[in-house]
């Protein structure tokens, strides 16, 4: 073997050996886009595809795991949200049918669902934002950790990805730790492993593969878009807390500000509850998702990207991606090696 692959090799090993995949390169999963012809070609490209389940009912997900099943024989995660009303549903269609790998996200999991998932054979990842909860997480039995940064598209935390890593990586070692974020080169792949990450996480990369079922006018302007296209969305009221949304700038971000006027100024006048004003907050990005990925309406619609949309350039397989990164890796350790000879 090669000694630039022999090096790249053994750095993402612990996440190889940890996803079942070739390359320790997860596919982040994203609303709408992450279903199963995505999926299953990351996996198939050596990758580990991980389905966005969003607000799918138990019998939806069967279906769609299954779709996935169809399409590819390596292992693939499916991503759950924590706040689903079925969770424990949802997390026995998994295990009934042998998902490798639950990652529970948009929310702190509980202890009994992180333990419905093990017992039933998956092996539990989760996020986390900071030392403390990371910790918590590993305490109750999660099986692997990812750390997602600013950069991200979708919703979003306040800290940037380099951060984080450097906060994290070398307080948590007792479980895998995969890093999001920004990341868009073989360069940044290399860089985390080498700080002690067991692998990487994207997502805006994928979505203009030809296996992603997002409209030709979604692509079309990640294609065109640079990184500071992707701007996160703004909270108008403290009362109201909104977890940023980073999304190419466009009509509905005008949009998103007079919705939470509106709602804002219903509870104010006792028309609308609290929770139930913040619950139409949220339900704006997923209705307003869905127009720009499915409909192609990227003007009303809103066009979540990441930061590392700029290294969006054209149309192409998830395959090619992944040996882009895993050549653009390889690249940067020989001319490291011809350098220090």
């Amino acid at each position: 073997m090669e000694q630039s692959s022999s090096f790249l090799q053994n750095l993402m090993q612990r996440g190889c050996d940890f996803l079942g995949s070739s390359y320790a390169i997860m596919g982040g999963a994203m609303a709408c886009v992450s279903e199963r012809n995505l999926v299953s070609a990351i996996s198939n490209g050596g990758g580990f595809g991980v389905l966005a389940s969003g607000s799918m009912s138990p019998d939806m997900l069967r279906d769609e795991i299954r779709a996935t099943t169809a399409l590819t024989s390596k292992p693939f995660g499916v991503n759950l949200i924590t706040m689903h009303p079925q969770l424990d549903d949802l997390i026995k269609v998994c295990t009934s049918e042998k998902v490798s790998h639950i990652v529970l996200a948009g929310g702190v999991p509980n202890a009994p669902a992180v333990k419905l998932a093990k017992d039933g054979g998956a092996k539990v990842i989760c996020f986390t934002p900071a030392i403390s909860l990371g910790k918590k997480l590993v305490r109750i039995g999660v099986d692997a950790l990812i750390i997602e940064g600013t950069e991200a598209g979708g919703h979003i935390g306040p800290v940037s990805t380099s951060v984080l890593a450097q906060e994290i990586l070398p307080a948590i070692r007792e479980v895998p730790i995969f890093v999001a974020g920004g990341i868009g080169r073989g360069e940044a792949v290399l860089f985390y492993l080498e700080m002690g990450a067991a692998g990487v996480q994207l997502g805006t990369r994928f979505v203009c593969s030809n296996e992603s079922i997002a409209h030709k006018n979604y692509k079309q302007i990640f294609i065109r878009s640079s990184a500071r296209d992707a701007m996160p969305s703004i909270q108008l009221d403290p009362r109201f807390p909104v977890i940023p949304v980073r999304a190419i700038s466009n009509d509905a971000t005008k949009i998103f500000l007079l919705k939470q006027r509106e709602l804002i100024e219903k509870y104010d006048c006792n028309e609308l509850s609290r929770e139930d004003a913040q619950l139409e907050i949220e339900r704006f990005w997923a209705g307003s998702l869905r127009r720009a990925v499915i409909d192609g309406d990227i003007d009303n619609g809103s066009v979540m990207a990441g930061q590392s949309v700029g290294m969006v350039n054209k149309e192409q397989p998830a395959a090619e991606i992944i040996n882009e990164l895993i050549a653009q890796a390889k690249t940067t350790i020989r001319q490291r090696t011809s350098t220090s000879a």
